[in-house]
C-alpha cells in the first residue's frame, strides 16, 4: 500500500510546487490535484454531496489547470508520481490532450497517471458540447484516441465523437502504458467501464464503506477477462492501523490524504503530523 496527497489546489494557500516537493521529501509515493474549467452559476447539477446547488468548499471556482500544476510540479521533484482526482478530459480537445499527457510523462521521466471523472456538473459539461447523458461514451473514446496517438506511429481513430485520420504525433510518454484511473461512486455501471477501458478506481469523497464494492470491482474486474487486479486508490481522512490494514488485505493499492486549505507553513506542518503518525503505525 502506497501513500499519497491531494491538493485541493486554488489561487491561495500553498503553491502545487511546494506542496510536491514537501510531499515527495516526507516520502509520500503520488501527489493529485483536481479539475473544474469554471463552475456555472445557474445549473441543474446538484453537488454529490450536498444535493443541490450549493458547493461545499469555493475552491470548486477557483481550481488551477491541473497540468500547469503537475508540471511545475515536475520540475521539482524527481520521483513522486504525478495525477490527477480528477481531471475531465472531455472538456478538451482529446487530441491536444494526449499532445499535453505525452509532453508531461516525456519531461518528467514516465510519472504521469491519468485520474478521470465522467463529470458530476453536467451544466459545465455542456458549456464545453459534451452530451450529459453520453459523458460516458465520450470517455471512452477519448481514452481510445488518446492511446492510439500514445502507442502507434501512424495513429488514426473513427468514433462518435472523435474522429481524425492517420496522423504523425510525438513525443510519446516513456511509459508504454499511462494509467487511467475513474473516480466515480463505486457502482457496477463504473466498474463496467473500469473493466472496459481503465486500470482502477479512486474512490469519492462521499463514499463510506468501499469493502463491498471492492469485491464487485474485482469480480467484474475478473469476468471482463483482465489480468492481475485493478488500482484502487482511496481517499482517507484520517489514518487508522485497523481500517488501513483491511484495506490492503481487500485491494487498496494507495491511499491520499487531502492537505487542509491553509498557509504553507500550516500545510507543512500537518503533512510532518501525517508522516509521522503513518510511520508509527508501522503498515505493511
Amino acid at each position: 500500500m502506497r501513500f499519497g496527497i491531494v491538493l485541493f489546489t486554488s489561487d491561495r494557500g500553498i503553491r502545487p510546487t511546494a506542496a510536491a516537493r514537501a510531499a515527495e521529501e516526507r516520502g509520500f509515493a503520488s501527489f493529485f490535484v483536481p479539475e473544474h474549467t469554471h463552475i456555472p452559476v445557474k445549473r441543474e447539477a446538484a453537488h454529490p454531496s450536498t444535493g443541490d446547488a450549493s458547493l461545499p468548499d469555493d475552491r470548486y471556482t477557483r481550481t488551477l489547470d491541473p497540468w500547469v500544476c503537475l508540471a511545475m510540479a515536475a520540475a521539482v521533484t524527481e520521483r513522486i508520481e504525478l495525477s490527477t482526482a480528477v481531471a475531465l478530459p472531455v472538456e478538451h480537445d482529446p487530441i491536444t490532450l494526449a499532445k499535453t499527457l505525452a509532453s508531461l510523462d516525456h519531461l518528467s521521466g514516465g510519472r504521469v497517471t491519468l485520474g478521470a471523472g465522467f463529470g458530476w456538473n453536467t451544466d459545465e459539461l455542456t458549456d464545453h458540447g459534451v452530451p450529459p447523458n453520453k459523458r460516458r461514451t465520450v470517455l471512452r473514446e477519448y481514452v481510445e484516441a488518446m492511446r492510439a496517438l500514445w502507442t502507434q506511429d501512424e495513429a488514426g481513430y473513427r468514433g462518435e465523437y472523435v474522429s481524425f485520420g492517420p496522423s504523425w504525433a510525438w513525443p510519446k510518454p516513456v511509459q508504454t502504458h499511462i494509467p487511467v484511473l475513474i473516480g466515480a461512486a463505486g457502482t457496477e455501471r463504473t466498474f463496467q467501464w473500469i473493466a472496459r477501458s481503465g486500470d482502477g478506481w479512486i474512490t469519492t469523497p462521499t463514499e463510506t464503506d468501499i469493502s463491498a464494492r471492492l469485491s464487485m470491482l474485482q469480480k467484474i474486474w475478473a469476468d471482463a477477462g483482465r489480468s492481475g487486479n485493478p488500482r484502487v486508490v482511496a481517499l482517507d481522512f484520517k489514518p487508522d492501523a485497523a481500517k488501513l490494514t483491511q484495506w490492503a488485505a481487500e485491494g487498496v493499492t494507495d491511499v491520499l490524504y487531502g492537505l487542509p486549505d491553509r498557509s504553507e507553513d500550516e500545510v507543512l506542518a500537518y503533512l510532518d503530523r501525517l508522516a509521522a503518525k503513518l510511520a508509527e503505525l508501522r503498515l505493511p
